[in-house]
C-alpha cells in the first residue's frame, strides 16, 4: 500500500520524503524501501513512539522540513486521480483535497466558495454542512510547524489537523482542490479490498516506482 502514497508525492516532483513510522514497524519499511535511491528520491525515517495526532508529523519532522513548504499524505490514502499538478501549483497558505461523498456525516467536511477558498470545516457534522469530505492529503507553507507547536490537544488527547486547517482558514489562506476520481481511506478490511481492486484495475500502470 505504501507505494501508492509515495507515488503521489514522487509524481509531484517531491524528492525528499520523510516516512514517520511506529517503533515496531520501522524495520519493515526500511527493509522494503531502503534509501529511496531506486526511486530517484531520498527517504528519511523518524519514529512516532505513540499516536499523538496528525499535526505531530510537523513536530517530529521540524528539522527535516527546515523552514520549507511541506506536503503530508497519510499512508493508507489512495487516490485514482493524478494530483501532481495541484500540488505543484501550491504557492502559499494551506491546501486541502476534498472528495464529494454520499455520507458526509462520517467525515470532516469542508465548505468552500466559488474561488475554491474554504469557508468552514466541521468534523463529523450532525447537521448538513457540505458533501465534500477532507481527504488525507495536505499541503502547507513553512508556517505550519509553528502553528503545530501552539496547538492544544483535543478531548481525545491528540493534536487535530482540523485545527491547523482552521488557522489558515481564518486568515483566508486555505485553498480547496476537488478530487474527481476514486479516493479510498484503506483503514478497514472492506476499504482495503476496494483499494486492492482499484490498484489492480486502474492504478498499477500509473506507478512511477
Amino acid at each position: 500500500m505504501i507505494y501508492y502514497p509515495l507515488n503521489t508525492l514522487i509524481k509531484a516532483g517531491i524528492k525528499e520524503i520523510l516516512i514517520i513510522v511506529s517503533p515496531e514497524r520501522a524495520g519493515d519499511y526500511l527493509n522494503l524501501l531502503g534509501s529511496g535511491k531506486q526511486f530517484g528520491v531520498r527517504l528519511t525515517y523518524e519514529i512516532q513512539d505513540k499516536p499523538g495526532g496528525l499535526p505531530e508529523a510537523f513536530l517530529i519532522g521540524e528539522n527535516f522540513i527546515d523552514n520549507e513548504d511541506v506536503t503530508l499524505i497519510l499512508g493508507d490514502n489512495i487516490f485514482e486521480d493524478d494530483l501532481s499538478e495541484e500540488i505543484k501549483r501550491f504557492k502559499t497558505g494551506g491546501k486541502m483535497f476534498a472528495k464529494k461523498v454520499s455520507d458526509p456525516e462520517r467525515f470532516g467536511v469542508v465548505k468552500f466558495d466559488k474561488n475554491m477558498k474554504a469557508t468552514r470545516i466541521v468534523e463529523k457534522p450532525k447537521e448538513w454542512i457540505s458533501d465534500y469530505a477532507s481527504t488525507g492529503l495536505y499541503v502547507f507553507d513553512r508556517r505550519v510547524v509553528e502553528v503545530a507547536k501552539n496547538l492544544k490537544p483535543s478531548g481525545r488527547g491528540e493534536l487535530e489537523i482540523v485545527d491547523i486547517q482552521n488557522w489558515y482558514l481564518e486568515k483566508g489562506e486555505l485553498e480547496v482542490a476537488v478530487v474527481d476520481g476514486e479516493w479510498i481511506d484503506a483503514g478497514t478490511f472492506d476499504s482495503l479490498l476496494r483499494a486492492q481492486n482499484l490498484a489492480k484495475e486502474k492504478l498499477q500502470d500509473k506507478l512511477v516506482i
